[in-house]
């Protein structure tokens, strides 16, 4: 037996369900993968363990120590640091191009904080991997001794492998039909029109055939376009507005022209009526 393994025989059940709880699917961790001595481990970062025991999947669980607070949580994993479930590393640069697992290496100061990493040393349960694999193993056997199955057994294996490829050439048809159809439509009745216009597309089941159909309208364009037209009236509108106001400028201007044009000609210009003294009188 390891020292790991030593170490993780010795902690409490109430650590253990700890630990398998933030091993497990439940607890929603981002576990990365990285280069430690060699050999690929899980390491996750400190503040994902923390949320995940303040989320209401951890409340829920029995025979685990209260968590409420950050606090509470950060002393929690630092208590079960001691039982080498997992460690604290250091992350390095990866171990060749971009995307590749980091280099780690083990942190001699091993106590817990929320901006660290911490390697896994711990598998968690194995009942899904050890049943899988007999599951394979039984498939594998039941295919290679097929002679040996009764009739009953073969004529219905023979039934649904029709049945299943009876349902994928329905699918392919549909298929072709659909394409047929939506090329007679544009000659005929553009834009076109498309029978489950959604057969391809990322729902359900039920949903691909929903709507039965549908014209084949280009949505996007046209709220493109409107956003366009949108866009130039609200320009036409302020150019509009701003000539009424340049105009008043201009005339403003023009008439401020004129009027210093006048008072700026001379006086000696303008008519005068005078009246001379009569020398004989």
């Amino acid at each position: 037996m390891s020292t790991a393994e030593s170490q993780q025989a010795r902690a409490p059940p109430e650590i253990r369900n700890v630990v398998g709880f933030l091993r497990g699917n439940q607890a929603g961790m981002k576990n990365r993968v990285g280069a430690l001595n060699g050999k690929r481990v899980d390491y996750f970062k400190g503040k994902s363990a923390v949320k995940a025991l303040l989320s209401p999947s951890y409340a829920k669980l029995k025979n685990v120590p209260k968590v409420t607070t950050e606090a509470e949580a950060e002393a929690l994993l630092q208590s079960t640091i001691q039982y080498m479930f997992y460690i604290r590393v250091d992350r390095g640069a990866p171990t060749g191009s971009s995307g590749t697992p980091r280099h780690i290496t083990v942190n001699p100061q091993q106590t817990f904080a929320r901006d660290a990493y911490f390697a896994w040393f711990y598998e968690g349960s194995q009942w899904t991997t050890y049943a899988g694999g007999l599951l394979m193993v039984a498939i594998m056997l039941a295919g290679v001794m097929f002679p040996l199955w009764p009739p009953i057994m073969r004529l219905g294996v023979w039934y649904l492998s029709i049945a299943v490829l009876g349902l994928i050439g329905a699918f392919f048809a549909l298929a072709i039909v659909r394409l047929i159809f939506y090329i007679i439509s544009i000659v005929v009745i553009p834009p076109g029109i498309w029978i489950f216009p959604k057969l391809f597309a990322d729902v359900g089941v039920i949903e691909s055939f929903i709507p039965l159909w549908e014209w084949d309208l280009p949505k996007k364009k046209g709220e493109k376009k409107k956003k366009g037209k949108r866009a130039g009236t609200a320009a036409g509108k302020t150019t509009q507005e701003k000539q009424p106001a340049a105009d008043g400028r201009h005339s403003g201007a023009d008439a401020g022209t004129e009027e210093s044009a006048a008072s700026s000609r001379p006086n000696s210009r303008s008519a005068r009526v005078e009246e001379v003294p009569d020398e004989d009188s």
